[in-house]
């Protein structure tokens, strides 16, 4: 049974006005996440890229505030999805992966991994729910990834969305994405998209809406946007990012976006629409490289979980960055906060409103934690695993400080990412007081989240 939503609206903080006889109106705030999948870190030119040409999101992130310590609350993503739709850690939902947990050779797993759950449960009140119960018009468009529809759970129009983790194609026929159908023999699937979610926004006649804008792109497979092609093979790679068919695909979203913000300026108030901007995960290492950061989608380290990030509200957001922590579990209550909508009673949400941060430069003085107590195949130079992208564990962030925690033989890893981002100098020895310090505040975390441990070994494991 869905859980009862009982919402006390009061829109209060920047989004009253006068009307004609002088009494406050109600101007609700329009809400837009986009939420990209596989982009790492740095493949976008406001993160630093020399290579991939995104304009449109560069000059969105310019007005807005940048936080570059942002992170996805799961290196892959159903998982992260769940995190930013639930605002809640992952042992709340219990979506660790996609699929399976039993990734990789049975015979090179030495512990049995945790059961995953592959869907939402019906019972999680989601982001969507809230804001629809609120009078929000809704909107999912692209992928989806934690039910077979996500009209179930508060949207009331769905562009593409289905539990497929990918597309199959983005040239026709749509493999995964039957609902769509294209409208000549070479019409690309984010731009298709992109017309539904523009014919969405000629529909809102002024009523508030919640666009929840999840491209299939960059995810695989990687085909090329023909005409973008020869530009990316004549230009120079740049630290690590060479992939000429990847980098069409970045551009091409980057315009499709650009259409969205021309339609929304033309038909919406931008000055009254609050966007976020993210990841799910980090960028896949064998396509493109992060560096500084280390490896990749999969991977506990940087590179698996440290996204771009940015909000934009025009006329109300100053131009600039912050360096604090955050995560996309703080969406759900930064947009609580925004819309003016108390938090549902018994709704538990693990993530803060950004807004003290974004207004007010503070710091939340909060950790960060990521359990992943599962195996993920596909090791690569940067693991310093050739089986798997990440074995069993946990992880937290604190201050400058990040441990990583595995469950197999208890093996730890402490980083100073103030000095070392690229996560190459393991201190768990060299400065066991600090690791001790978070070890213990992780289990702590685990015990209050009721996080499962995996400890039962594996009989069908061989070790090499």
């Amino acid at each position: 049974m869905k859980a009862a939503l009982i919402i006390s609206v009061s829109f209060v903080l920047f989004f009253d006005c006068k009307s004609e006889a002088g009494k406050k109106t109600e101007q609700r705030p329009n809400i837009l996440i986009i939420n990209v999948d596989d982009m790492g870190w740095r493949d976008v030119g406001f993160m630093g890229s020399n290579y991939y040409e995104t304009p449109n999101i560069d000059k969105m992130a310019a007005e807005g505030m940048v936080f570059t310590n942002a992170y996805a609350g799961a290196s892959n993503c159903a998982p992260s999805r769940a995190c930013m739709m639930s605002g809640q850690w992952t042992p709340r939902h219990g979506i660790y992966t996609v699929e399976s947990s039993e990734r990789g050779k049975a015979s090179d797993r030495k512990i049995i991994p945790v059961t995953n759950n592959e869907y939402i449960s019906e019972d999680n009140l989601l982001l969507p729910q809230v804001l629809k119960e609120a009078g929000y018009s809704t909107c999912h468009a692209g992928k989806w990834h934690l039910s077979d529809n996500p009209l179930d759970f508060g949207f009331q129009q769905n562009i593409g969305g289905s539990h497929a983790g990918n597309p199959g194609s983005y040239y026709p026929p749509y493999k995964n994405v039957p609902s769509i159908t294209a409208k000549s023999d070479d019409e690309y699937l984010t731009n298709r998209i992109m017309d539904e979610v523009l014919q969405f926004v000629d529909t809102l006649h002024n009523r508030p809406f919640f666009l929840y804008y999840a491209p299939y792109a960059v995810h695989t497979p990687i085909h090329p946007v023909k005409e973008l092609k020869p530009k990316y093979d004549a230009k120079a790679p740049w630290n690590g990012q060479q992939n000429s068919a990847y980098a069409t695909m970045v551009e091409n979203l980057d315009t499709q976006i650009g259409r969205l913000l021309q339609k929304l300026s033309e038909k919406v108030s931008l000055e009254n629409t609050f966007i976020l901007f993210t990841s799910d995960n980090g960028g896949v290492f064998r396509i493109t490289k992060q560096w500084p950061l280390r490896a990749g989608k999969g991977s506990y380290y940087e590179g698996g979980i440290r996204v771009p990030m940015f909000a934009s509200w025009k006329g109300k957001i100053d131009a600039g960055s912050s360096e604090v922590p955050v995560s996309n579990l703080d969406f759900y209550p930064t947009i609580l906060e925004v819309a003016g909508i108390e938090k549902p009673a018994d709704k538990i949400l693990d993530g803060t409103s950004l807004l003290p941060v974004i207004f007010d430069g503070k710091d939340l003085q909060r950790e960060l934690f990521w359990h992943f107590p599962i195996y993920l195949e596909g090791g690569n130079d940067e693991t310093q695993d050739p089986l798997f992208r990440t074995r069993p564990g946990s992880a937290i962030r604190a201050g400058k400080w990040k441990l990583i925690q595995y469950f197999e033989n208890n093996d730890l890893e402490l980083y100073n990412l103030k000095t070392d981002i690229q996560e190459k100098n393991n201190l768990a020895e060299t400065n066991k007081t600090k690791a001790d310090e978070l070890l213990q505040k992780l289990n702590s975390w685990r015990e209050a989240v009721q996080a499962p441990v995996p400890d039962q070994l594996n009989p069908k494991y061989r070790e090499r």
